[in-house]
């Protein structure tokens, strides 16, 4: 294979998340795919990924023969009505979508660039907690992120004149029915 096509590969491979059997299983509970998720929160082809190859650095347990490119998040950004937006959406057919440390590090860079560019932060949480083969690992990445989030609303605030057209809001929906 030359590179492009190990490239085509690589990307086929990344939007398959934990595979066929477990999107097939996805659907059977009513549920959609992180991918799929995005797909009808963004606008039409807007989507940019931004991380889909990355995998775990964790070799206990077993787990350096279960890798999965995305490790369990698909992050990027894309237009919500033709405005910028960055997304997160965890990916329930990687590990039960639960945290490791790589999957935290990518929710972390897109609340950085979320808020380097002055955009919204949009995540669709799909998860089973932390990734208990990695224990503390994936606990420091919950800490890393609600760092983020404590210093990203720090700056919220301290620039609060300049924002206070931008709401904030947070909700919580029920799982979206699959619609095709």
């Amino acid at each position: 294979m030359n590179k492009r096509e190990v490239l085509a590969s690589k990307i086929l491979e990344a939007k398959k998340g934990g595979g066929e059997n477990r999107i097939v299983a996805q659907h059977k509970k009513g549920k959609l795919t992180a991918r799929e998720r995005i797909d009808i929160l963004l606008d039409k082809n807007s989507f940019e990924e931004i991380g889909m190859f990355v995998t775990h650095r964790s070799t206990d347990f077993g787990m350096e023969k279960e890798q999965y490119l995305g490790d369990g998040v698909v992050t990027g950004y894309g237009t919500v009505n033709d405005r910028l937006v960055y997304v997160f959406s965890q990916d329930f057919t990687v590990f039960g979508g639960s945290l490791s440390e790589t999957h935290a590090e990518k929710i972390c860079k897109i609340m950085d660039l979320a808020m380097q560019n002055g955009a919204p932060l949009v995540g669709l949480n799909d998860s089973g907690g932390a990734r208990i083969q990695e224990g503390v690992v994936s606990l420091g990445g919950y800490a890393d992120i609600f760092t983020e989030i404590r210093e990203h609303l720090a700056s919220f605030h301290k620039y609060q004149p300049l924002w206070a057209p931008v709401p904030v809001a947070q909700f919580t929906l029920p799982p979206l029915p699959i619609l095709f």
